[in-house]
């Protein structure tokens, strides 16, 4: 009969350890510094990782590794008001221009021609925007839960996230990790700029026509913040767009199902690879 060399518990399992960045710094662009990390080979395809509206490059941990083991290289950064970058006393919700003027500096000062966007609800509607102005610049584009408009659903989905913010303690404290001591800046930032009533006119679909790169379209068909009908519409809208609607998923994909969302995204990045070549 076999016996145990060891008594007591057994030793939990040990997580794996952060992947170390190849580079990371601030790159100063319109006069406040923007922090960004970048990982994997420098002679890889570049993808660019833009985060959801509270986010910040944090939220990206089960990405990162998976694409560096692809072979890509991994540009991933803070937006301007968030995480380790500068504070910002406003967003300029819904037209992210501050936001794509800063991505300009970040692609120039990692030397990066042409990147694959991957961008989450914010984020993936800055990507929107950013491929339709600089289309030279994207090789492909990854939208995940991405706002093309507003429809009724997301009001209800706005409060209840200030609803949150205000009584869950384990929420701020989660924020307060990725924002430090700016985290109400960016909660009410972020809250109170997409609160405005004007906004609820806004319709991005007229230049969803003018994206001429391939694209993948992400959305959780349980989205608490949009329907599944706006991730049809997004991919209507585009020229060469493939939806991807996730049973049972909510508006994080890419931490609710990290690996089903990785090989997915990865099997897209091959195959725009494979097409032009």
């Amino acid at each position: 009969m076999a016996t145990s060399l060891s008594s007591g518990p057994a030793p939990a399992a040990q997580k794996p350890q952060a992947l170390p960045p190849t580079a990371a710094g601030h790159v100063l662009s319109q006069g406040h510094r923007i922090y960004f990390e970048r990982y994997g080979p420098d002679s890889g395809p570049a993808v660019v990782l833009l985060h959801h509206g509270l986010g910040s490059l944090r939220a990206w941990k089960s990405q990162i590794r998976a694409f560096v083991r692809a072979g890509y290289r991994v540009l991933a950064y803070d937006r301007w008001g968030y995480g380790a970058s500068d504070p910002r006393p406003a967003l300029d919700l819904p037209t992210f221009h501050a936001d794509i003027v800063d991505l300009i500096e970040l692609l120039a000062s990692a030397s990066i021609g042409k990147a694959t966007l991957l961008g989450h609800s914010d984020g993936g509607t800055m990507a929107l925007y950013f491929a339709s102005r600089w289309p030279e610049k994207v090789s492909a584009l990854v939208t995940v839960a991405a706002h093309i408009y507003v429809e009724p659903a997301m009001v209800p989905g706005l409060a209840a996230v200030g609803q949150a913010y205000a009584s869950d303690v384990e929420l701020r404290e989660k924020l307060q990790r990725a924002h430090g001591e700016k985290v109400d800046q960016v909660f009410y930032n972020w809250y109170d700029g997409w609160a405005q009533p004007r906004h609820l006119e806004w319709d991005i679909r007229p230049l969803l026509g003018t994206i001429t790169c391939p694209a993948l379209v992400i959305q959780g068909e349980e989205d608490e913040h949009a329907t599944a009908q706006h991730a049809r519409d997004l991919a209507a809208g585009l020229r060469q767009a493939r939806l991807w609607l996730i049973p049972g998923v909510r508006h994080m994909p890419p931490q609710e199902v990290p690996e089903e969302f990785n090989r997915e995204v990865l099997a897209f990045l091959e195959g725009v690879k494979s097409s032009d070549g």
